[in-house]
């Protein structure tokens, strides 16, 4: 984080790092993905000295994020659906496709 930068700050870059982490991320790219989200935020509430355009412009990561959660019409990912697999220890699911995840994950 920035030096000076605001507790609320402080704060939501620990939870969006703890959210990576909790999704399987590596520590390093969950401290990314929170550093440039945090800073994007800054940059659109005009809290840093310097924004490019598309952080001004561009719509805020939480509504984003939301639109890219996996909840459109195909459902969660393939990426997704492996790594619920993974943490429950489904056999074979490295040879399946999309659907058969699916399948054995119970998901329709």
């Amino acid at each position: 984080m920035p030096r000076g930068s605001s507790p609320k700050r402080e704060r939501q870059y620990e939870h969006i790092k703890e959210s990576a982490l909790d999704r399987g991320e590596s520590a390093e790219r969950a401290k990314e993905i929170a550093a440039r989200t945090v800073n994007k935020e800054r940059a659109r509430s005009g809290e840093s000295r310097t924004a490019s355009r598309t952080s001004t412009q561009d719509m805020s990561s939480g509504r984003r994020g939301g639109q890219r959660s996996g909840k459109g019409s195909q459902g969660p990912t393939y990426d997704q659906l492996y790594e619920e697999a993974k943490r429950r220890n489904i056999r074979g699911r490295s040879d399946m496709n999309k659907s058969e995840l699916r399948r054995a994950l119970g998901n329709k």
